[in-house]
């Protein structure tokens, strides 16, 4: 195997340490960084070839500038696995890792892994992307194990937001579940959901046939069918009469997709872009739809084409 490595996770959540335990069982040196653990952010990073940021979205750019004080190894890869946009700037997560350090390498980890099911040792595949293939092969090598298939990719942005916009159509697809809809409707809105997705995918400079792959539908699949999704628990539980603020009380960890709706909505009314599904999802956050209405919005649309000549 290739030489080992050392490892430094930031963020203790469920992804970050599934993230760690992977590495750690190809034998490599892991440390892991939380806001809560005893060893600072310093102890570390020091040395470590790879840092690996897991933490929630509203914390990214400030870790990533806590860390710009400190002395970074030369040769660190950076590899994002957080699925968010920063509402204030509309960056991606590698988009503040890049210009935060922008002579190293960073690399985007992103597909169809519920934190739960890897926790678990059940077999997953990934995608590792970057503009670097050295990097990205690197990676690749770092977490490949006979449970955890790593590809990987040279469309980091359309890698990154396929993971990240998947989440608003989960909270859908929750909703679609919960209204006990069935599969006919699923189907339906999934393939439109992803229809969206790549429509505002290519306007960010994503390459359309890196939605059809693992980090885009693998991931959308994933999390549009499993209760385990934290986004899916949001729209399953509203539409079984909970209110959001009920919902996010009780629920695990972050559910990103709520802050993305948020963020979509603000780039897709900028650039005048049609995304039906997700302006559903954003009014009944908003708490301006019931789950039933926001379906009869989506339904009794003007009636057109399934693709545009």
């Amino acid at each position: 195997m290739q030489n080992l490595k050392s490892i430094a996770v930031l963020g203790a959540g469920a992804w970050g340490s599934s993230l760690a335990a992977i590495a750690s069982s190809n034998n490599h040196q892991v440390s892991i960084w939380s806001r809560n653990g005893s060893q600072t952010l310093a102890q570390v990073v020091e040395n470590a070839d790879t840092i690996v940021s897991a933490i929630s979205m509203k914390g990214v750019r400030e870790v990533a500038t806590q860390l710009q004080s400190l002395p970074i190894p030369p040769k660190a890869v950076f590899v994002t696995a957080t699925k968010g946009l920063e509402p204030e700037y509309t960056s991606t997560p590698s988009q503040i890792w890049q210009e935060t350090f922008p002579s190293h390498p960073v690399v985007v980890l992103s597909g169809p892994n519920l934190s739960k099911e890897i926790q678990l040792e059940l077999p997953a595949a990934t995608v590792v992307a970057s503009t670097s293939k050295d990097a990205a092969e690197f990676v690749q090598l770092v977490f490949s194990s006979s449970r955890f298939r790593v590809y990987t990719n040279s469309d980091p942005l359309g890698v990154e937001l396929g993971g990240t916009l998947k989440n608003v159509i989960a909270i859908a697809s929750g909703v679609c579940d919960g209204l006990q809809l069935g599969t006919n409707a699923k189907a339906a809105l999934v393939t439109r959901g992803l229809t969206e997705i790549i429509r505002i995918g290519n306007l960010w400079g994503a390459k359309t046939e890196t939605f059809y792959g693992l980090s885009g539908l693998g991931d959308l699949l994933a999390t549009c069918n499993s209760p385990l999704s934290r986004n899916y628990q949001v729209g399953y539980q509203m539409a079984c009469g909970k209110t959001l603020t009920e919902v996010l009380a009780h629920l695990e960890g972050t559910a990103e997709g709520v802050n993305t709706c948020q963020v979509l909505m603000q780039r897709a009314k900028q650039r005048n872009i049609s995304m039906p599904i997700t302006e559903q999802v954003y009014r009944l956050l908003q708490g301006e739809v019931t789950p039933r209405q926001a379906l009869d919005e989506l339904m009794l649309r003007d009636i057109k084409p399934e693709y545009s000549y």
